[in-house]
């Protein structure tokens, strides 16, 4: 009978996470991550099965997280009185930014992001679809409030959509955009899909 593991807390989840930016992830072993995590590998075993369990963890962790502060950030800039582009704005600079400014400083950036989508689509893809689940619900408040005005032509949802998928391709861009310059290109990004940035010649 498989032993039952414990549930990692904040405190491990924030020390496997610095070992894999320091390390990269096949630069680790379970060895090498019990040591660089103050742990016996003996002990390690008891939260995580192997490494890919391990980054697993970190990444729903993050991905958590990063979704829950991002839309407290939001909720935030609304009490301030700031408008429904400074709102989606710093949602998607915390939701977004905050993974790239953590991997900024990484040597590893590239192979632990590839890693990402390799092991972890799954968790990816259940976080983006609660994430613009939040988006949908904050596009329909802000009009409820009258903070934005929609024209019709788009749902909340395919909004929600258009602004989470800017905020990934933001983060994906080529040629990469220097760390302190996400900021802001999310907020580029949310006016474009918020308000356009083209009309439609009338045809003669």
């Amino acid at each position: 009978m498989p032993k039952k593991m414990i549930k990692p807390g904040p405190d491990l989840l924030k020390q496997v996470d610095r070992a894999f930016l320091d390390y990269g992830y096949g630069g680790l072993s379970m060895v090498g991550l019990a040591k660089a995590c103050g742990f016996t590998q003996r002990a390690l075993y008891y939260y995580f099965g192997n490494k890919e369990d391990a980054f697993r963890a970190v990444i729903a962790w993050h991905h958590v997280e990063d979704v829950e502060l991002a839309m407290q950030a939001g909720r935030s800039v609304r009490t301030n009185g700031g408008g429904a582009l400074d709102i989606f704005a710093e949602v998607l600079d915390v939701r977004y930014g905050e993974t790239r400014r953590r991997l900024t400083h990484s040597p590893h950036t590239v192979e632990l992001n590839a890693e990402a989508f390799r092991r972890c689509r799954d968790l990816m893809i259940r976080t983006a679809v609660a994430f613009q689940g939040e988006l949908e619900r904050l596009v329909i408040d802000l009009q409820a409030a009258r903070l934005l005005k929609l024209n019709g032509t788009f749902t909340p949802a395919q909004i929600a959509q258009g602004l989470a998928d800017g905020g990934r391709a933001v983060n994906q861009s080529l040629p990469p955009i220097a760390h302190d310059d996400f900021s802001a290109r999310y907020r580029q990004t949310c006016a474009m899909v918020l308000y356009g940035c083209a009309v439609m010649p009338k045809r003669k």
